[in-house]
């Protein structure tokens, strides 16, 4: 199966304004690489306000670029034997605690291995078909280090229903964090702007400007669980870490991740937005130094919603994964 070709559009700001084209495209689109984006701008692919675009070495301007890729053949995914742990399963949907390390849905450099992958080989073809066939019955996503609760539609009717909530802000979800230090209050809300960072088109990062127009509007609410320890070489009574309750009002790519660090509380183990090696500051009385954290400390502990068929309402809670138990435990000791 082929697919058809995909438009991607995007607008160049004065920020972008400047950098090499191709440079500029692989760094936004992750999924292309420079040699890729090169080829397609000397096909012709690329358009600058409706006028083609084919010298890669060309600088960007201002305005609004339309990059045609031709799609390939369509590789479907596999169904694979890998073991989940279901929470709740009917006709309509399923519900799992998904373990960190493991990728929601194909992607370059993850093409086998996903949660789609083990859900096509556990629900054979009963998957919703909305999501794609790169993503059948995909609702929302968790990160590929990010552990815990999440639901996929198996039918068409819980997909739209479940969308319909989700889209609405009315889905209960609450996440465990261990971060660096504490936040200050210890409970607030956090609203910003989210939108792709402009050093770093890898990363998402808060819009500054308050009266931007520029991402999304993103809210975090949080509450302060427990502190530990004291942070080396800050004023008495500031922890060096803390355990952190945050609910979702809106899910922007990463928010809690760069929510968090805007408030100075990183993420532990966050190695794109928490500065990984602060984690080698912390140590117990005793002397133990807290190791690498392979991944960002957070869990999606509890997902709530009403079953889009039959209307029950549905909770469910997770505990935290061993992980995050070891490392909370460690931080008990500082």
């Amino acid at each position: 199966m082929t697919g058809e070709v995909e438009i991607r559009r995007l607008n160049a700001t004065d920020e972008d304004a400047g950098e090499r084209i191709d440079r500029w495209l692989a760094e936004t689109f992750e999924d292309l690489s420079r040699t890729r984006c090169k080829a397609l701008i000397e096909d012709g692919q690329l358009s600058l306000d409706g006028a083609a675009m084919t010298d890669p070495s060309a600088k960007v301007r201002v305005g609004e670029y339309a990059l045609s890729i031709p799609g390939p053949a369509e590789a479907e995914p596999k169904p694979e034997d890998i073991p989940l742990d279901i929470l709740f399963e009917d006709d309509e949907l399923i519900v799992v605690n998904k373990r960190p390390g493991l990728t929601v849905h194909p992607a370059p450099g993850a093409w086998s291995g996903t949660l789609v992958n083990a859900l096509l080989h556990h629900c054979a073809d009963s998957l919703s078909g909305i999501g794609g066939v790169q993503r059948p019955g995909i609702v929302h996503r968790l990160d590929k280090n990010t552990s815990g609760v999440l639901v996929v539609a198996k039918s068409d009717a819980a997909h739209q229903g479940l969308s319909e909530q989700f889209a609405a802000h009315s889905v209960e979800r609450a996440y465990i964090a261990l971060a660096r230090t504490a936040p200050k209050p210890r409970e607030g809300r956090i609203e910003t702007r989210i939108a792709r960072s402009p050093h770093d088109r890898k990363k998402m990062a808060v819009v500054r400007s308050p009266d931007s127009e520029h991402g999304k509007a993103a809210v975090t609410n949080y509450r302060t669980l427990a502190t530990f320890g004291q942070e080396p070489g800050a004023p008495a009574g500031t922890p060096a870490a803390c355990e952190v309750e945050c609910r979702l009002e809106t899910g922007r790519t990463h928010q809690i991740r760069v929510h968090m660090t805007h408030i100075g509380c990183p993420i532990l183990g966050d190695g794109t937005y928490g500065r990984q090696a602060t984690l080698k500051k912390i140590a117990t009385p005793q002397g133990e130094v807290l190791q690498d954290f392979r991944r960002q400390a957070l869990h999606a502990a509890i997902l709530g919603f009403i079953h889009p068929v039959t209307g029950e309402n549905l909770r469910f809670e997770t505990e935290l994964p061993k992980d995050m138990q070891r490392l909370r435990k460690f931080l008990e000791r500082l």
